[in-house]
């Protein structure tokens, strides 16, 4: 923003306990963060720094497992290392029960190339985690798998963004 003149202003926080005055923001948006946060604290915190009739917005990229490559992925995922690293799916229904809600699910797909796919899917932390010698051996394994769908090496990725938008009612208590 800065390079195109414009001035911004950040300030360190979490998604906990925002830097941000009582009532002064239309929009508190979490992109692909929710599920870091302590939904028992963000959700007051949010409502805090709200205008009445302000939005908390809240969305995620998820791979589309209704696409069976997808969820073929996730399965082997899922055997091997006990955790899938297509997204938080339905990480919106961690807000507080009761709320009027507006959620959107778009769908979208993008072609990449076996080796970026690969990159992306080896960034998940639960790769991290596992270490660099194993994450090599899976990886290897997962590109034979792919290799056999797409066998010219260009990957076609279907996503869902899952987005949920709830409005602070006028007089909504922020605690």
């Amino acid at each position: 923003m800065r390079a195109d003149g414009a001035t911004s202003t950040t300030r360190p926080g979490l998604g906990d306990a925002l830097p941000l005055a009582d009532g002064c923001a239309d929009l508190v948006a979490y992109a692909q963060s929710w599920h870091w946060t302590d939904p028992e604290r963000a959700f007051p915190e949010a409502l805090r720094v709200l205008r009445p009739g302000g939005a908390l917005a809240l969305w995620w990229n998820v791979s589309d497992s209704d696409v069976p490559w997808i969820a073929a992925q996730d399965e082997r995922l899922r055997s091997e290392l006990k955790d899938g690293a297509h997204g938080a799916a339905g990480a919106a229904r961690r807000l507080p029960d009761g709320l009027e809600r507006t959620e959107r699910r778009v769908h979208w797909t993008r072609r990449v190339s076996l080796d970026t796919h690969l990159d992306n899917l080896g960034s998940h932390s639960l790769f991290l985690v596992l270490g660099a010698r194993a994450t090599a051996s899976f990886l290897a394994r997962e590109r034979a798998e792919l290799l056999k769908v797409f066998p010219d090496g260009v990957v076609e990725e279907a996503y869902a963004v899952e987005l949920s938008v709830t409005v602070r009612a006028s007089g909504a208590s922020t605690r």
